[in-house]
Formats: C-alpha cells, sequence, structure tokens
C-alpha cells in the first residue's frame, strides 16, 4: 500500500524560501486547525474527496462563454439581465489566475508566505474596479438565490480570499462579488443527452478583514512543536478518535 505520508512542501521553521499557502489550506486551517497542522507540519493530509468532473465542465464551458465576451469587450447576456454593470475583465495574466497550483500570488513579508489562490473569472466595473466571480453548479429542486446556510460560509470566505489578493497585488476591488449559480433542472420528462441549467447571478458584500488575522494565526501555528486542539465539529478527528479507541481490527 502506497505510504499517505507526503513529503512535498511540509512547512518548517527554518527555511528561508517563501511558503506557499493556497486559498485551500487557508479554508483548511478556519475548518480545523488539527488537520491542517497534521496536513502541513507532518505531511499526512485529509483523505481526497471523489472529483467533481461535471462541476469542473460546467466551470470551462462557462470561462469559454465569458471570455467570448470579454474579446468583444461587452457584458455578458447574464449580467445585462442581472443588472450588473460591468463587462469581463481583461488582462494578460488572467489565465494564469484561474490557473490551479498557480493563481493570483502574492508574498506576505512579515510570514514569508506566499498567498494564492485561483479564480473562475474577473469583471471590472465602470470605476475600475475588479470584481470577483465564483461559478458554482449544483441540480436542486428550488431556485437557487442566497446563499445562507452555515456552510455556505466556506463560498464566502473564498470570495473574501480572492478579494484580498487582488488587492494585495495592486488592484482596485469591489466588495462585491457574484457568484453564478447553475442549477441542473430535475423536472425536465427526458434527459436526451442533454443537461439544461436555471442560471441565477447572486451578489455578495465581502469584506477581507479576517484574512490578516488567519495568516498570521497560521504562522503561529506552523512555527508551535503542539498539535493544536481539533475542532468539536471536525468528523475526520471524531472518526480518528473512533478508530483510536477501537484499535487494531
Amino acid at each position: 500500500m502506497k505510504n499517505p505520508k507526503r513529503t512535498r512542501n511540509l512547512y518548517s521553521s527554518a527555511e528561508t524560501k517563501p511558503y506557499k499557502l493556497s486559498r485551500s489550506a487557508i479554508e483548511l486551517f478556519v475548518d480545523c486547525p488539527k488537520c491542517f497542522y497534521i496536513d502541513r507540519k507532518l505531511g499526512v493530509g485529509r483523505p481526497p474527496g471523489f472529483p467533481f468532473n461535471i462541476n469542473s465542465a460546467v466551470d470551462s464551458l462557462l470561462k469559454k462563454e465569458f471570455d467570448h465576451y470579454r474579446a468583444n469587450k461587452e457584458p455578458h447576456p447574464l449580467m445585462v439581465t442581472n443588472g450588473v454593470e460591468a463587462i469581463p475583465f481583461a488582462h494578460p495574466d488572467l489565465d494564469k489566475w484561474r490557473e490551479n497550483f498557480v493563481g493570483v500570488q502574492c508574498h506576505h513579508p512579515s510570514t514569508n508566505f506566499i498567498i494564492t489562490g485561483a479564480v473562475d473569472d474577473v469583471w471590472v466595473n465602470s470605476a475600475g474596479e475588479l470584481i470577483v466571480v465564483d461559478y458554482k453548479a449544483t441540480a436542486k429542486n428550488d431556485d437557487i438565490t442566497l446563499l445562507d446556510q452555515e456552510w455556505h460560509g466556506g463560498y464566502k470566505r473564498q470570495m473574501e480570499i480572492y478579494q484580498w489578493l487582488l488587492r494585495q497585488v495592486g488592484f482596485a476591488v469591489s466588495n462585491t462579488g457574484y457568484w453564478v449559480y447553475a442549477n441542473g433542472d430535475k423536472s425536465r420528462e427526458r434527459f436526451d443527452a442533454t443537461m439544461h441549467f436555471r442560471m441565477t447571478v447572486i451578489a455578495y458584500e465581502g469584506s477581507d478583514n479576517w484574512v490578516e488575522t488567519r495568516i498570521q494565526e497560521i504562522k503561529k501555528c506552523l512555527d508551535g512543536n503542539t498539535i493544536p486542539e481539533a475542532n468539536s465539529e471536525c468528523a475526520y478527528c471524531a472518526y480518528r478518535a473512533a478508530a483510536k479507541d477501537v484499535g487494531e481490527l
């Protein structure tokens, strides 16, 4: 069996080279400091989930669609319908910003971290402010017009980190971001090898005031030699504890 322990991109306080810290790693720390420490300091990550290939396909197609209007310097019809006064933003580094494991990057001097995050899209309004846009896909009976569930906090932090990153690299960024939500329509009588989606655009007023504090907390965590306490709601830590109690089977 393959050893699950990772040796790449582990944190060491003695290392002088900047340490790359992704948006998803920051979210892991928010979710459970213990899981984060075990992953980034000891090299054992959470078991990976299954890839969301349908969602990835929707993301890819939406990017192509918005790129068409980007090239023409025109708003996408969804933007017009939803009263968003902006156009897709054109920039030479946009493809890098949208690439996983590359993304928007900035050096954080006080921690010596390279903070990274891959955006889905960026729009620009008439004031020259960039607008962070995130694509989402699902299949629910009800129309999606509001993200107000507790677990939607991760979506909001994701957008706020992207807003923070773009500000760090010198852009004026609007506090208003948008989710472009593709909701698969299960009400149709036939499939016919075609999936229809109900599209909604949901505005969100973000605040990145928490990001700096979290980065400093992460630095302190990684520089420590004690595994932090688990989040009491962490299912992974609960499983580890239960398995330890049962012992070898």
